[in-house]
């Protein structure tokens, strides 16, 4: 995971209990494997979620499956808020934005890790989510780091499922690194009222391998214009596909 960014502390923005882990884990593990500490703060406790019902209240079910999650990937702090699952596009993004702003000031995090702008799997809540950290970040001239998912790995979980994954062309993508599962798939059973009958997370999973692909949506020392992005200094760049360190990280076992 050498070719992950370097952070002094790590905010990770999302919207649902299960992202941290189902999404964002193997860069969270990754991350407190290498000593840096990480927070999340999560928007919504998830209780529009058809799976899982049968086995009592949501609310408290996916709160507590967070909680024992986060432990697994060595997460320092976990604040979850209480938005209304389902329909996170409707609260304001400046509001939200306070939330992360709160949080990061908290963790006095130096990097911000979030869902891909599309989402990743579409769900508008993740992508209300990731626009309210980049509006913080943009401000506050904060990196944010996105997790994404290849294009061939999201067109056949479409084929598949019928699902809504966005994907990322290789050109697209900035940071593409092995991954240590185990940690994240210790977080992803604590979610038992969501991992069990999930077909689609298992497939994404065996699709992916041990490889996960990121992208900047903010860049470290960037010149920013009104849009958030811009020129990104030298040295500061995840190894990128075509790049020696990109050939090396690929090499590894």
């Amino acid at each position: 995971m050498s070719s992950l960014p370097e952070a002094s502390s790590v905010l990770a923005v999302c919207a649902h209990p299960d992202d941290e882990s189902f999404g964002l884990g193997a860069a969270l593990a990754a991350f407190a494997a290498r000593g840096t500490p990480t927070a999340v703060l999560c928007l919504t406790h998830g209780t529009a979620s058809a799976l899982g019902t049968s086995r009592g209240d949501l609310h408290q079910i996916r709160a507590a499956e967070l909680a024992a999650a986060a432990r697994e990937l060595g997460v320092g702090n976990v604040e979850l808020l209480d938005y209304p699952d389902g329909a996170l596009a409707q609260q304001p993004t400046d509001l939200l934005s306070g939330h992360v702003q709160q949080a990061a000031a908290r963790a006095n995090a130096s990097l911000l890790l979030v869902f891909d702008e599309g989402g990743v799997t579409g769900h508008p809540d993740h992508q209300q989510a990731t626009r309210a950290a980049r509006l913080f970040a943009r401000r506050a001239r904060l990196p944010v780091l996105a997790w994404a998912v290849e294009h061939q790995v999201a067109a056949t979980l479409n084929f598949e499922f019928g699902t809504s994954f966005a994907g990322r062309t290789t050109d697209q993508i900035d940071c593409s690194v092995e991954a240590d599962r185990q940690r994240q798939l210790s977080a992803i059973t604590c979610h038992a009222s969501q991992a069990q009958d999930n077909p689609v997370l298992w497939r994404r999973l065996e699709l992916q391998g041990n490889r996960e692909v990121f992208r900047w949506l903010n860049r470290p020392g960037a010149t920013r214009g009104p849009g958030g992005s811009g020129r990104q200094a030298p040295g500061t760049r995840c190894a990128e596909p075509g790049s020696a360190r990109y050939a090396k990280t690929r090499a590894q076992p």
